[in-house]
């Protein structure tokens, strides 16, 4: 066997060893490898014969389904790159990325000028199910980010549709293995739940896909499919938690294997909680970008003992320094600096966007600092940061102190002009149930400084997260502002 196989044919190999295996659920519905491989040459030629070739972009904008996987491996079928996006973005929003892209094909909305097709489309019964010749995308995947800011950007990846024969090594620290099934209750567009789920087909393992996060109905997968392995993000993970007890309890946990969160800070009261549930050497966290320079990792165990910390590289390298560049000692807050190691050619390109690079150093606006052992702990984003009367107030706390509190669902913290001090502290709550302004700012006293605590506060009935943990507190503040 060779040292290395394009994904086009690892998903061939995967069909003739394990052809009976599950690969893919979804509400009910189940493709075994033999039957993905089928379905994905007979697409891979529709979209062949549509126009695409190799190393054109492919638009996916279908919801979490079978067909949005089966679009992905397709597309590396004949080495193109698959483009996920949300499938509910606003008109302006998908134009702006439809024009970076410039897809030869768009899956799941319909553009003039564009071959589209629709959302659930099946290739038809008349194209051949055989083997196809072998391709390579250049690229294997070309998310969307930016767009809290208003401008979106691609992030090509820097790495083609090529693994080597044994389960990848990100995927190891993920939990994927052959044969293992995977929870995905993240919607694939985002970066997270499209690579782990990416990474268990190309493993051999299943992917059990959910429509849209549900807290009990997640418990109830884990249960029913005896899941190895989970993606989760803390919004997931406090929804789930506050469940009745009678009802989060009373799902077995026991086949986890490891349970891996990320995407944004998660509180630690609610990371002890969840120790004390599925077991520190069970529960892990990755901090990771999409632009692929570094990524660390930190268990449950280490955690306990470095508390707060997102880990030290499992890749890459990092350093922390101030706004000129210096490196800075253990301790000391900076910029997160970031830069790949062991290969040749970058991790990533921009479509749309430039990158902040020094010296083969890139940073992308975390702000952080390292112990004296080399664990990374973050604070916040450098763009998210409230500067209130000189002193730098970092959102995420204040996030984290106020889902502790048991009436709120989600909250976001946005700094709004202020004459005095420069910027106010506000807070935007998605209660559960009814809670007063009072009540929250005393709960809060016992846990945040004065100059910390919120100054107004604003109550919404909708969600402030997404499935994925993402907030746009840039779009939030340019609304109140």
């Amino acid at each position: 066997m060779s040292e290395t196989e394009s994904y086009s044919r690892r998903i061939s190999r995967l069909a003739s060893e394990l052809p009976g295996q599950p690969a893919i659920t979804f509400e009910g519905s189940t493709l075994n490898y033999a039957e993905l491989d089928a379905v994905t040459n007979r697409l891979a030629r529709h979209l062949s014969d549509l126009g695409a070739n190799v190393g054109d972009f492919v638009t996916i904008a279908e919801p979490n389904s079978i067909e949005f996987l089966t679009s992905v491996i397709a597309c590396w079928k004949i080495g193109a790159t698959p483009q996920p996006v949300s499938s509910r973005l606003p008109t302006l929003e998908l134009d702006a990325i439809i024009e970076l892209a410039d897809p030869a094909i768009l899956i799941g909305a319909e553009r003039e000028g564009r071959k589209c097709l629709p959302i659930g489309f099946a290739p038809p019964e008349s194209l051949s199910d055989g083997p196809l010749p072998d391709a390579v995308s250049p690229a294997w995947k070309a998310p969307t980010s930016g767009g809290s800011t208003g401008m979106p950007k691609l992030i090509v990846s820097g790495d083609p549709s090529v693994a080597g024969t044994e389960v990848p090594s990100l995927g190891v620290h993920l939990g994927v293995k052959r044969g293992g099934t995977k929870i995905v209750p993240g919607p694939l567009y985002h970066n997270g739940p499209f690579s782990w789920a990416c990474l268990t087909l190309l493993s051999g393992g299943q992917v059990a896909l959910l429509g849209r996060f549900d807290a009990e109905k997640t418990l109830a997968a884990i249960q029913d499919f005896a899941a190895t392995s989970i993606y989760l993000v803390p919004t997931m993970m406090q929804r789930m938690w506050k469940l009745p007890d009678d009802i989060k309890f009373a799902y077995d946990l026991s086949s986890l294997e490891r349970a891996v969160h990320l995407a944004e800070p998660c509180p630690p009261w609610l990371k002890e909680v969840w120790i004390d549930w599925i077991g520190p050497e069970v529960l892990w966290e990755l901090f990771g970008i999409t632009e692929g320079h570094c990524s660390t990792m930190i268990s449950g165990t280490d955690w306990l003992e470095h508390r707060g910390s997102v880990g030290q590289p499992i890749s890459g390298e990092l350093k922390i320094c101030d706004d000129d560049g210096n490196d800075l000692a253990p301790g000391e807050v900076g910029d997160v600096w970031m830069r790949a190691t062991g290969r040749d050619t970058p991790t990533y390109r921009y479509i749309g966007a430039d990158s902040e690079e020094r010296d083969g150093w890139e940073c992308v606006g975390d702000i952080g600092w390292l112990d004296e052992d080399g664990y990374l702990y973050l604070a916040d984003r450098r763009k998210d940061m409230i500067l209130v009367g000189g002193a730098n107030v970092y959102p995420a706390e204040i996030e984290a102190a106020l889902g502790a509190h048991p009436a709120v669902g989600s909250a976001a913290v946005i700094g709004l002009a202020d004459e005095d001090k420069g910027n106010r502290v506000h807070a935007i709550v998605q209660a559960t149930s009814p809670v007063a302004k009072e009540e929250l700012l005393e709960f809060l006293a016992d846990r945040l400084v004065t100059y910390k605590m919120p100054r107004t506060f604003e109550f919404v009935e909708e969600p402030l997260r997404d499935d994925a943990g993402k907030v746009r507190r840039g779009a939030l503040q340019a609304e109140r502002n």
